[in-house]
């Protein structure tokens, strides 16, 4: 049985990866509804505010076979929700259909939630299964798991760096470095993350867009570090075009996509960062530069993730060192053309001390 309620839910986790870029600050969750070994109806949450996976799952069970919901097993990548949001609970919605038995993944760190639907389903004399491949779950929801278990947005540390260990040039020109390809998979990153966030010398050096133009999806709240607010107006992330928080030691003001947001100069600004950013509901944040910033975030233990880019083809005579990961473990490898990928996660010793 275990083998079976193993299939359903890797179901559940492919269809509620169809929701991601699209659901946040919700969790990407999926659900399959089985009649005696027979799927009769499967859905995801696919919008912010819209319908939930099993309201999607409910509603795709054809005619033919609605009478056969009271008997089936409902299998939910997540706890199904037990409060009012933007939609009605989805613990009581399955106690209306007199679902009787249901099979969840983990349970959901939501404080409104964290236990409450699973409790209501089991007083209603639902049968409760807990725990099936739980740890691809968090997996898929670790940004959202994070947010609300470290009160703090879930840091994923990027850059790009030469064959010699270069993140940038010694000149004021931009140092391409990943390929065309590279670049759209950094795109699709982008595009899975609430914010992005830079340091001064690379807004003014790079002056970046920030933005997911080379993949469809949202776009990220862009930020910058603008400590006496000297960066020129003409660069791209001063332009409006998106929001754009500005962190500074001057003024709070909010002027057309520009949130100047005041940092306080007694206390460490990235901590201050991660603060204001969990407070506005900033589920992740995707480090992109430079140097300095990427490294204090690392020296800090403030990471959760990173992900370097190494083009095995270049080299240059002298240029900006590489930040350095320490306690740090290779989960995944991948090769893009001349550019190798690299994803880290910190060391069990550091996890065990966050």
């Amino acid at each position: 049985m275990m083998n079976l309620h193993e299939t359903y839910m890797r179901r559940c986790l492919d269809l509620a990866l169809l929701g991601a870029g699209s659901v946040a600050p919700n969790p990407m969750v999926g659900a399959v509804l089985v009649f005696e070994n027979r799927i009769i109806g499967e859905g995801y949450h696919q919008q912010y505010g819209q319908a939930h996976a099993e309201v999607n799952c409910l509603n795709a069970v054809p005619k033919e076979d609605r009478h056969l919901i009271n008997q089936s097993t409902l299998y939910v990548s997540l706890e199904p929700c037990a409060h009012v949001g933007k939609t009605a609970p989805c613990s009581h919605l399955i106690i209306q259909y007199q679902i009787p038995k249901v099979v969840i993944a983990c349970q959901d760190p939501f404080p409104k939630v964290a236990g409450r639907g699973i409790t209501q389903l089991q007083e209603a004399g639902v049968a409760v299964t807990v725990g099936v491949l739980e740890r691809e779950a968090l997996e898929l929801n670790k940004r959202f798991i994070h947010f609300y278990q470290k009160q703090r947005p879930f840091i994923l540390l990027k850059w790009a760096q030469t064959a010699n260990g270069k993140i940038a040039g010694m000149g004021h020109e931009r140092l391409i470095i990943s390929n065309d390809f590279t670049n759209r998979l950094v795109h699709r990153w982008r595009s899975e993350e609430a914010g992005i966030l830079v340091g001064y010398h690379t807004a003014l050096k790079d002056n970046p867009r920030l933005d997911n133009r080379y993949w469809q999806g949202n776009a990220p709240i862009r930020m910058v570090i603008d400590r006496d607010l000297s960066l020129p107006s003409h660069l791209h992330l001063m332009d409006g075009s998106q929001r754009t928080i500005v962190w500074n030691l001057v003024k709070n003001e909010s002027i057309n996509h520009l949130d100047f947001v005041l940092l306080d100069a007694q206390k460490d600004t990235i901590e201050q960062i991660l603060t204001v950013s969990y407070q506005m509901g900033i589920q992740s944040l995707i480090v992109e530069g430079g140097a300095a910033l990427l490294q204090d975030f690392i020296d800090k233990g403030l990471w959760d993730e990173a992900r370097v880019i190494s083009n095995e083809q270049l080299m240059i005579d002298a240029g900006l060192d590489a930040p350095v990961l320490k306690q740090s473990e290779c989960f995944f490898s991948e090769q893009i053309q001349t550019d190798s990928i690299h994803y880290f996660h910190p060391s069990v010793q550091v996890l065990n001390k966050q």
